[in-house]
């Protein structure tokens, strides 16, 4: 494969530079799944997104440093206990409420494709998928990790 003139472009940057680079119009996330471009209902940016698994993170880490101290559990268990905690947490309020006080505090809400609750079977598969951690780091373009695809779920601004 030769490459192409100094001035000309190399025969990788359409197909490395990903499908924008190739010229193909993928349209804003969520446009797909008929949500609006921006606002409320529109899918939420990654950023809102990590910052709230962060803010989840953290409030299950003070109950389990809270419960470790009460019950004088080992290292071992307290790290064991904080993800069960964060699990928990994830797995009910995304159930009942849609959305987890990270995600309550950074302005997202889990919902269902199809409009009902998410309720607590697809809640626990999403959860389950979130707690493995690789699923929730492979995005589409409507960002949407494996496990929101998986429960046939999104995140979207409120």
């Amino acid at each position: 494969m030769a490459m192409s003139s100094a001035k000309g472009t190399r025969w990788t940057q359409t197909w490395l530079g990903g499908a924008r680079a190739a010229g193909a119009d993928l349209g804003y996330p969520g446009e797909r799944l008929g949500f609006p471009e921006k606002g409320s209902g529109s899918a939420a940016s990654y950023g809102r997104r990590i910052l709230a698994i962060l803010l989840d993170l953290l409030v299950a880490a003070l109950i389990g440093a809270f419960l470790a101290k009460t019950l004088d559990w080992s290292p071992g268990t307290r790290s064991l206990a904080n993800t069960g905690i964060f699990a928990l947490q994830a797995w009910l309020l995304t159930a009942t409420l849609g959305m987890t006080i990270g995600k309550r505090l950074t302005g997202i809400r889990v919902v269902r494709l199809d409009g009902r609750p998410v309720g607590p079977v697809w809640s626990l598969a999403r959860t389950f998928l979130l707690v493995l951690i690789i699923p929730a780091m492979i995005w589409d373009r409507d960002y949407r990790g494996l496990h929101d695809r998986a429960a046939n779920t999104a995140v979207i601004n409120t």
